[in-house]
């Protein structure tokens, strides 16, 4: 208690105080009419505002520019708050020609695979990524990084799949307006040469072939993220959120018996945790999975 009071200052004693109320002038008070008086009292006791308003006036039209076009303090700020938007605002061309000049500098290929992840451009982004990766491999965030970015790339494949589907189908004949298959014209309907349409079945390959390739691109991607997510989990063998993410990538790359392996390594990591119950569904799920693959396989 001593150190926590003896920097307190000590009060004055009564007697101390009375002195020096009795030693200080006694100013005059004013009429009362005076004080009335809205000028008079904002001069008699509000005499700091006029200081206020000069001060104001002065920030108004010298420092901020009032009247003169200029942003004055406005500008200030901006560029002291601003100082580090220069990298941000660097171009992407400017950064691609620093990668190859110098291709094992880490901080350009990470600062590239930003401009490319802030201008939405996923495929360039994985690249960039992919190098740096490469020059710091036990960085995690930028392999958790790279395996989102992994993640988006096949959502905009999954999504061209889907368009290249529909147009697919708006290419090929409907089967609601078919004939009976055991009629004449049945049959010459489910001939592929019997009505064959040149412009829709031209538009009806191109669909399909375009499918094809989102679906491929799908595939790969998704592989590529399982891929850096087992990266991910050598570094942080612990993390159950790494292993739950790795059970859904294998699972969207068909590798159901990697994703069985995640998800029971989650549940021996965390079996009490909240998302357990969801896990184990999940596991089973892929088992099944896998346990029917198998038997297709086998069966060919």
């Amino acid at each position: 208690m001593a150190r926590g009071t003896q920097h307190r200052k000590r009060r004055p004693a009564q007697n101390a105080q009375s002195a020096a109320t009795v030693a200080a002038p006694r100013k005059h008070k004013p009429p009362q009419w005076q004080e009335e008086l809205f000028f008079a009292r904002l001069r008699n006791h509000a005499k700091w505002a006029y200081v206020t308003l000069a001060v104001a006036f002065v920030l108004g039209f010298v420092l901020l520019g009032v009247g003169s076009g200029s942003t004055g303090l406005s500008d200030m700020f901006q560029n002291a708050f601003n100082f580090g938007s220069s990298s941000s605002s660097t171009s992407i061309s400017g950064l691609q020609h620093k990668v190859d000049k110098q291709p094992q500098n880490a901080a350009a290929w990470r600062d590239l695979a930003t401009a490319y992840e802030a201008k939405q451009r996923p495929q360039d982004a994985v690249n960039a990524l992919e190098r740096y990766t490469a020059l710091r491999p036990k960085d995690s965030d930028a392999l958790a990084e790279l395996a989102s970015q992994y993640t988006t790339l096949s959502q905009t494949y999954a999504t061209d799949y889907q368009t290249a589907q529909a147009e697919a189908a708006a290419a090929s004949p409907s089967s609601a307006t078919a004939p009976a298959p055991n009629t004449v014209f049945g049959k010459i309907f489910n001939d592929p040469k019997g009505l064959l349409d040149p412009i829709g079945s031209v538009g009806f390959a191109a669909a399909s072939s375009k499918a094809q390739t989102a679906y491929a691109g799908y595939q790969s991607s998704m592989s590529s993220a399982e891929a850096t997510f087992k990266r991910l989990a050598k570094l942080t063998p612990k993390d159950v959120t790494v292993q739950y993410q790795l059970g859904q990538a294998a699972t969207a790359a068909g590798d159901y018996k990697g994703a069985a392996k995640a998800y029971v390594t989650f549940l021996k990591l965390s079996p009490t945790d909240v998302d357990a119950p969801q896990v184990k569904k999940l596991l089973k799920a892929v088992r099944a999975q896998a346990a029917a693959t198998a038997s297709q396989s086998a069966g060919r």
